[in-house]
């Protein structure tokens, strides 16, 4: 097999190395960090960067690179007009996120139904005070975006006995969901849930999805929960909502701008809870990311068909 060199934009574990060897033991593996990818791209012909970088600085000095690997389910950073219409495939890493993104929207859910969001303010202050709890037995959870994400939240949510109602592009059966609505329908799934979890791609189409109709169409009991991208909500609507009682509360991982400035009213608000975009973060991201890789490195030497490949146009 020809030599492949490859350049991955993130530290690799001896572990991981071993892996992307073992399937291309002829392949020259560095690593770096952004600022240094600039000196290595001349001879690459395989990039691993997450999907948030903007690579296109890169792109126009890479003429050899043929592929493009993100570590993330995103891609936003890796679409633009020269990359379009060239032969370079894309993929990403969709299918390793269901495993902790799912845990943490049920550690947001259970925080607020549980008070343990009040209760940590008042363990701060040293405050003995009850407040009403509730269960998420029976709740309705509304999960816009059934992707691998999404299914793997309508799994868990069935288990712990809740209904689940979804939307999706394409209607298909689906085990763990009790109803499924076309994207055209999202208020009538927003009217229905109690828990409201944004899984979609940011995409021209989804970006400020939530705006205040989206807030006016939800119960005034209800949470929203956004482990996507900041992009997909409307970020002052979303504030004017929590002010005005529209919903009860948020749990928010993702931000337009990141960090979150410190002058947004969103950190003093006791209905929000803020995680600075860890939803997916998890001692073997890296492991789930590079095994995917290596499986697809294996099947673009052997000319294979390969996994995740993105359509540039639609940018999914």
């Amino acid at each position: 097999m020809p030599k492949l060199n490859i350049l991955v934009i993130n530290n690799l574990a001896d572990r991981h190395m071993k892996v992307i060897q073992s399937v291309a033991p002829n392949s020259n593996v560095i690593t770096c960090n952004y600022e240094q990818a600039a000196e290595h791209i001349k001879d690459i012909d395989i990039l691993v960067p997450w999907g948030s970088m903007d690579i296109s600085p890169l792109y126009h000095n890479a003429p050899k690179l043929a592929w493009i690997h993100s570590l993330s389910a995103g891609v936003e950073g890796l679409i633009f007009a020269e990359i379009k219409n060239a032969h370079t495939i894309i993929t990403n890493s969709k299918g390793i996120h269901g495993i902790p993104v799912s845990e943490h929207v049920f550690a947001m859910m259970l925080a607020f139904t549980r008070g343990l969001d009040v209760f940590i303010r008042q363990q701060v202050k040293h405050q003995w005070k009850r407040t009403t709890v509730d269960e998420i037995h029976e709740k309705t959870i509304g999960i816009v975006g059934l992707g691998s994400i999404g299914r793997e939240i309508a799994k868990k949510a069935k288990g712990m006995g809740m209904k689940v109602v979804a939307s999706k592009q394409t209607i298909t059966k689906e085990l763990f969901v009790d109803e499924l609505f076309p994207p055209d329908k999202l208020h009538e799934l927003l009217s229905l849930s109690d828990f409201v979890v944004t899984a979609l791609p940011l995409l021209e189409e989804t970006k400020h999805l939530f705006s205040i109709e989206e807030f006016a169409a939800m119960k005034p009991s209800a949470y929203l929960i956004n482990i996507a991208r900041g992009g997909i909500i409307k970020q002052d609507d979303l504030i004017t909502a929590l002010q005005q009682g529209l919903i009860k509360g948020a749990c928010l991982d993702v931000f337009d701008e990141e960090p979150l400035p410190e002058s947004s009213p969103l950190w003093d608000m006791p209905n929000v809870i803020i995680t600075p975009h860890v939803a997916a973060l998890s001692p073997s991201y890296l492991d789930r990311a590079i095994k995917l890789f290596a499986d697809n490195l294996s099947r673009f030497q052997q000319n294979k068909e390969m996994l995740n490949i993105i359509d540039k146009i639609k940018g999914y």
